[in-house]
């Protein structure tokens, strides 16, 4: 999958819950390795506010 506008991935990153997983994202359709980048991505980018809570299993969490 292809986000046409960084508003749409915020939208799937505002839709999760305080902790999720890369299961908690199969449920949105993303498969494999993609949904681990996500959480990683989630994690890694300043414009969103999540740290990783664990590496194994990978595990990201929501911050104010």
């Amino acid at each position: 999958m292809v986000f046409e506008s960084f508003a749409e991935l915020r939208g799937l990153f505002d839709r999760l819950p305080e902790t999720f997983d890369a299961e908690t994202l199969s449920a949105d359709g993303f498969t494999g390795s993609r949904r681990h980048m996500l959480v990683r991505h989630f994690a890694e980018h300043p414009q969103f506010p999540c740290t990783l809570a664990s590496r194994n299993p990978l595990r990201g969490e929501k911050t104010s």
